[in-house]
């Protein structure tokens, strides 16, 4: 659109100062006879922008034609630049935006609030998903986040972790959350939280909803983590502990908290386990450093996993193969 490629040329040559034909050209992504013609128009309209022939020649403003924000510390400068997340904009299809925005800024910004924001996005850089797990591919969060924005409601195909694990629902997205790498769509009626990753198919309507006025997402969101940690643990395990054993977590905060040592060293406590399933992978992760003794039906499954392996590998330990 020729008004914000005009708007983009302004305020490249505020941020940059002298530039050629060329490098605008290439920077905004149009032929060099475009930006001469963009330049005479930006001149006819009273922009005081000037041309110097040569080789250090270009287009520049005439010293002192800047637009300015007003009232920004060097403190509110660093912070903006370093609320900006590349990244998830990208995934929402707002790359492109969060670069204007921020190119625009940066224009209007007086020159030493300018080099503290370069200073901050030179030395910060944020990665919100885990080592060991990239982000989970969402190939419809355009689409819910458009829905987000414009009020619509989405009819989807959900899949979820119990039977029937595929199953239709009818959306009122009120926003959005990215969570470690993991992007969670909060809607009505309820509200309720959904995976955005876990969305199998969508389809958009016309069908606009009303936002509940008094509907906070920070608010609802801190809400749901603190429901979701009360629910993660809400059963026990009694378990000995080898001296030295990798702990971590709610297992080692339960162990230093209670635990108590035995004639041979290893510690007995209590801990939290969130279900027989969890803690089954969660305490063969430890190996032989550590012996569940309640509950029964914890114990005697781990035992039956043992003999499984025992058998599987006896065979092997017998034949001493390498």
């Amino acid at each position: 659109m020729k008004s914000s490629r005009l708007v983009s040329i302004l305020l490249l040559l505020q941020t940059r100062g002298r530039m050629t034909a060329a490098q605008l050209a290439e920077e905004l992504e149009v032929s060099v006879r475009t930006v001469y013609r963009d330049v005479e128009a930006l001149g006819a309209a009273g922009v005081p922008l000037y041309g110097d022939a040569g080789h250090a020649g270009g287009y520049r403003l005439l010293d002192g034609y800047r637009t300015r924000l007003t009232g920004l510390t060097a403190d509110e400068a660093e912070a903006l630049f370093l609320a900006g997340v590349p990244g998830p904009a990208a995934e929402l299809g707002l790359g492109s935006v969060l670069a204007a925005a921020q190119l625009k800024v940066r224009a209007a910004l007086p020159a030493e609030l300018r080099a503290h924001a370069d200073r901050i996005s030179g030395r910060f850089h944020l990665d919100a998903p885990g080592w060991y797990a990239d982000g989970d591919e969402a190939p419809f969060l355009p689409a819910v986040a458009d829905a987000v924005w414009n009020s619509r409601v989405l009819h989807v195909v959900y899949r979820r972790w119990r039977e029937p694990t595929d199953v239709e629902r009818r959306l009122e997205p009120y926003g959005l959350v990215l969570k470690a790498g993991r992007w969670y769509v909060v809607a009505g009626p309820g509200p309720r939280t959904f995976r955005v990753d876990q969305i199998l198919e969508l389809t958009a309507s016309d069908e606009e909803f009303t936002r509940p006025a008094d509907f906070d997402l920070t608010v609802y969101w801190k809400a749901y983590q603190r429901d979701f940690h009360d629910r993660l643990h809400r059963a026990e395990a009694v378990v000995r502990l080898a001296p030295g054993a990798a702990l971590a977590g709610p297992l080692a905060r339960a162990a230093a908290a209670n635990g108590r040592t035995d004639d041979d060293g290893w510690i007995r406590a209590t801990v939290p386990i969130e279900s027989i399933d969890h803690a089954h992978g969660e305490f063969l992760r430890l190996g032989t450093d550590v012996e569940v003794l309640q509950p029964p039906e914890l114990r005697e499954r781990i035992a039956r996993t043992a003999a499984e392996l025992a058998e599987r590998y006896g065979n092997f330990a017998v034949r001493g193969d390498h």
